[in-house]
């Protein structure tokens, strides 16, 4: 993907946007490509960013994204809505450990435990 102007993009555009991102994630992930992963994981956060920073802070039409049948859409948005919506997320993240759909059930294993020790406060 190239670089992208967030700033003129519609909020529906940018869910858009994360649900391709976490596609291409899933990829690198499976494809062992740390490099692209990276990039990818960036762009993300440059999505999240643009979508906390709109009035109401609109990461919260990353929500619908936790039926998706993409594991790593439902892994990402879960946790990019964390402070949102902290029970319906921990929900997802549960049903994303238990499902031993590796490698996105470890990270969200990961997730919770971190979550629960107090190391990884959602903001």
């Amino acid at each position: 993907m190239t670089r992208i102007d967030v700033k003129s993009m519609t909020t529906e555009e940018l869910v858009n946007r994360f649900v391709l991102i976490a596609f291409d994630q899933d990829a690198a992930i499976r494809h062992d490509d740390n490099a692209t992963y990276n990039r990818l994981f960036e762009q993300m956060e440059t999505i999240k960013d643009e979508l906390r920073s709109r009035p109401g802070d609109q990461r919260h039409a990353l929500v619908r994204l936790f039926e998706h049948p993409n594991i790593q859409v439902r892994l990402k948005s879960a946790i990019a809505t964390l402070a949102l919506v902290p029970d319906a997320a921990r929900h997802v993240l549960q049903g994303i450990a238990d499902s031993r759909g590796y490698p996105q059930a470890g990270d969200a294993g990961m997730t919770l435990n971190a979550l629960d020790r107090g190391i990884f406060e959602p903001t």
